[in-house]
């Protein structure tokens, strides 16, 4: 596996630099994991979680008040988390908001609440007449470079639900490379990864932390 690196580190934290293409928690593939790594020294304490082909921030508790500190911070939204990804297509510059709700799909995905012919932008935010049952999901996107087809996107997650990121960008029609689940073009010819990064995370009381930039996502 990957190397895991340590970024930041206090009486309470660990911040970690997580490797693309490993699962954070053990899987049925039984391929290495980021948990089972960590665990060969103090014991951690989950937080939150980053899909397997996300690399980037992951910070990791080293006690249950700490780790009940820190989910509620992260329930209260009061956490601030910046991602970079490449997608498929040419995003339109300008800050815009995508306000999405989201809903379980079929096979551990998820899917837009509403039918995305029923998507409107207004105002600069991307909205939809909500028809099953969901959750909010909100999601604040910026063009910041482009190149052969692709725009490399800022993104500021506001909300934190499961495949927030993936499923927005794809129904928006704008998949994330190298995303297999959400992004059918990346199952027909894959790649050698997903290019979403956790860039940074704040926390109130810990220092904003980054995750050095992979070679991939320079323009």
């Amino acid at each position: 596996m990957t190397e895991i690196t340590l970024l930041y580190e206090d009486p309470s934290v660990w911040i970690y630099n997580k490797p693309a293409g490993v699962s954070l928690l053990r899987d049925r593939s039984g391929a290495d994991d980021v948990w089972t790594e960590l665990k060969s020294g103090p014991k951690p304490y989950l937080v939150h979680r980053l899909d397997k082909g996300t690399s980037g921030v992951l910070l990791v508790a080293k006690d249950q008040s700490t780790q009940s500190r820190l989910t509620r911070m992260f329930a209260q939204r009061t956490v601030r988390k910046h991602y970079l990804a490449w997608v498929e297509g040419t995003v339109p510059e300008g800050t815009r908001e995508i306000d999405l709700p989201l809903c379980k799909g079929r096979k551990n995905r998820y899917r837009i609440a509403g039918n995305r012919s029923d998507i409107r932008f207004v105002d600069g935010r991307y909205h939809v007449r909500q028809d099953r049952d969901g959750v909010p999901a909100r999601t604040l996107i910026r063009p910041i470079g482009a190149r052969q087809g692709k725009t490399l996107l800022l993104i500021k997650p506001l909300t934190g639900r499961t495949h927030q990121i993936r499923v927005h960008l794809g129904w928006l029609g704008w998949p994330i490379t190298g995303d297999r689940l959400y992004n059918p073009a990346a199952r027909a010819t894959p790649v050698d990864r997903m290019f979403l990064h956790a860039r940074s995370l704040w926390a109130p009381g810990l220092p904003h932390c980054k995750a050095p930039v992979p070679s991939e996502f320079e323009i």
